[in-house]
C-alpha cells in the first residue's frame, strides 16, 4: 500500500460542523476504506445512498430511526455516549437508498464504507448480539484494554471489519505491536496468514482535555511517526506497526474500521516485542470499562 507522503497520518475533527470527521479513500491516498463521523439534529435527518459500497453505522450516542429502501428500524435502548454502554450498529448493502433521523433527543453517529462485489443483507446489530458474539479482554496487566466486535470476520459482508476498543488511563493497546499490510498465505493450509488491510482509528476520549498517542512504524522506517490524537480525531494506519497508549488520567476509546484483501484480522506481530506475549500477571480490574448494563441509563 503506498501512501501519498502529503497525506498527514493524524486527522483533526471539524468539532463545530455537523459532519466532524470525513476521510475518503481518495484523499487518504488508498484503496477502500472511507469513514465519517457526524450529529443529526432534532428535526433534521442525514440522506443518502450507498451506491457500490456497503455502509456500517455505528451509534455512538443517542437513538436512531432508520428508514431505507431495504427496510426500516428504531433503536430504544441506544448508550448515551461511547462510555455508557454497548453499540448498536445497522448494515446496509450497495444500492441502497437511506435516511437517518435522532429517535430522541440527538444522534450521534459514525459510518465507515468500502466497494462491494456481493449483496448481503441489511441488518441491525444490537448490544446484545455484540454481547453475544463477545466482548473480549486482551492483553494484562498496564496494557489490557476491552475489544466490543461489530462486524468482525466472518460476518456476512464484503470486505468491513469493524471493533471498538477501550483502554484504561495510562495502558498501552494494541500492543504488542501488530501490522496488516502485506498478504501472505500459508502454503500447506491455504489459510491468510496476514491480511493487507487498511485502518482507521477514531477516537473518544472521558474528558475534553485528554489525548492518546500513536505510533506508526514499519519495519524500514520509511512511515516513522507519532501522532497525539484528542476526542473526535482519527489517525490513518495505511502500513505499518500502530500500537497506542492512554493519557495518564483519560480512558481512551477507538473505533477500528478495517477494509482490505480479506474480510480478516489476520496480522503479523513486531519480532522486536513477541517476547511480551504471556508475561502478564493479571488483567486490569478497572476491565470492563462498559457493559450492555449501562445501556439506555
Amino acid at each position: 500500500m503506498n501512501r501519498d507522503k502529503k497525506c498527514p497520518l493524524l486527522i483533526r475533527s471539524a468539532e463545530k460542523d455537523e459532519i466532524y470527521q470525513h476521510i475518503s479513500a481518495a484523499e487518504a491516498a488508498w484503496t477502500f476504506l472511507n469513514f465519517i463521523a457526524r450529529t443529526v439534529k432534532p428535526g433534521e435527518k442525514w440522506e443518502g445512498e450507498t451506491g457500490d459500497n456497503e455502509f456500517l453505522l455505528v451509534l455512538l450516542g443517542g437513538n436512531l430511526k432508520a428508514i431505507t429502501s431495504v427496510g426500516s428500524w428504531v433503536t430504544t435502548n441506544g448508550r448515551k455516549n461511547v462510555f455508557r454502554g454497548l453499540p448498536h450498529a445497522l448494515y446496509l448493502p450497495k444500492n441502497t437508498i437511506f435516511e437517518i433521523f435522532p429517535a430522541d433527543d440527538f444522534l450521534d453517529i459514525a459510518c465507515g464504507w468500502c466497494p462491494a462485489e456481493r449483496t448481503f443483507p441489511a441488518r441491525l446489530i444490537t448490544p446484545e448480539d455484540v454481547f453475544k458474539m463477545g466482548i473480549e479482554f486482551r492483553g494484562g496487566d498496564n496494557a489490557s484494554r476491552q475489544i466490543n466486535s461489530i462486524l468482525p470476520p466472518g460476518s456476512p459482508c464484503n470486505k468491513l471489519v469493524c471493533v471498538e476498543v477501550y483502554t484504561p488511563s495510562g495502558n498501552w493497546s494494541s500492543f504488542p505491536s501488530h501490522k496488516h499490510d502485506e498478504r501472505k498465505i500459508d502454503p500447506e493450509t491455504g489459510r491468510v496468514k496476514e491480511a493487507s488491510l487498511e485502518e482507521i482509528y477514531f477516537y473518544k476520549i472521558d474528558k475534553p482535555q485528554g489525548f492518546a498517542i500513536q505510533k506508526i512504524y514499519n519495519d524500514d522506517r520509511s512511515i516513522d511517526e507519532i501522532a497525539e490524537p484528542h476526542n473526535n480525531d482519527a489517525v490513518l494506519v495505511p502500513e505499518g506497526y500502530h500500537p497506542v497508549v492512554a493519557g495518564h488520567g483519560y480512558n481512551v476509546y477507538y473505533l477500528n474500521f478495517l477494509a482490505g484483501s480479506d474480510q480478516n484480522l489476520a496480522n503479523s506481530d513486531d519480532p522486536d516485542h513477541k517476547w511480551i506475549f504471556g508475561t502478564w500477571k493479571g488483567m486490569d480490574p478497572r476491565i470492563p470499562v462498559v457493559t450492555i448494563d449501562m445501556n439506555g441509563k
